[in-house]
């Protein structure tokens, strides 16, 4: 059976996702089933089930394992492919969505909190701080959904890790960046990139913790499992569990 627009958007009030809401998006399209209509399906029920007054946001990265300072990477607002997905990919190009101007995390936005969510992402000093939509998301009291996927997708995550100033995640050096815009205005990110040589994680460790505490709620949108998480009781409750044990999402060594 084939998946719709409305049956996506009922199953979503179902969680509930409720008008006003803001939403950040990590997804799988196969996850889903067959989709009517394909990825643009799935945003317009995004889209419909926060109305005008919600904004949906989705991660649109193009970081790469060897970007540093003797490699800095470039991104086109416009013009750069993401890898998170057809969905995302989909939706940055959408003609109402807006890109944060980050080189390696930037994400891409429809709605009223668009400016508040991404407006500062350049002036970070990493990629997921309090300049960051993902904090962002935390100060607009929104919600986190993953679908199809689990919590090695959540980049807010990382967000939390940075808070903690948790001691293996970001390279040790800046990088300064370049970002285009659409109108081809250069301009130059310095950050503290993520360490792609760290050691291995474990994300999905916090998942019972999450659903222990009422941060985290599973569900189903069409045929897909789908986890919704409240952002300001994921942080809130992380950081504090990363300052107190910084290596606690380190994988352990076996032997």
């Amino acid at each position: 059976m084939s998946i719709t627009e409305e049956r996506i958007a009922d199953d979503l009030r179902g969680i509930p996702v409720n008008p006003g809401t803001t939403l950040f998006v990590h997804s799988s399209l196969k996850s889903f089933g067959y989709v009517q209509g394909g990825p643009q399906t799935v945003i317009e029920a995004l889209l419909k089930v926060v109305g005008e007054k919600g904004t949906v946001f989705v991660p649109t990265f193009t970081g790469k394992r060897e970007d540093s300072p003797r490699n800095p990477p470039s991104m086109h607002i416009s013009d750069t492919p993401c890898w998170t997905g057809l969905i995302p990919e989909t939706f940055r190009k959408r003609k109402e969505a807006r890109r944060s101007l980050h080189p390696t995390h930037s994400t891409a936005a429809i709605g009223p909190s668009t400016s508040f969510l991404q407006g500062e992402h350049h002036k970070g000093i990493t990629p997921c701080d309090k300049k960051s939509p993902f904090y962002k998301n935390y100060l607009d009291q929104g919600l986190i959904l993953l679908i199809g996927c689990d919590q090695e997708s959540n980049t807010t995550i990382h967000c939390c890790e940075e808070l903690a100033e948790v001691p293996y995640h970001i390279q040790k050096e800046s990088t300064r960046g370049i970002c285009y815009t659409s109108s081809g205005k250069r301009v130059e990110v310095c950050n503290y990139l993520h360490d792609w040589n760290k050691p291995p994680t474990d994300f999905n460790k916090l998942a019972p913790l999450f659903l222990r505490e009422n941060i985290m709620t599973l569900h189903k949108v069409g045929n897909a499992d789908v986890f919704c998480i409240d952002a300001v009781s994921m942080i809130d409750f992380t950081v504090p569990l990363l300052r107190k044990n910084p290596y606690f999402l380190v994988k352990e060594e076996k032997g």
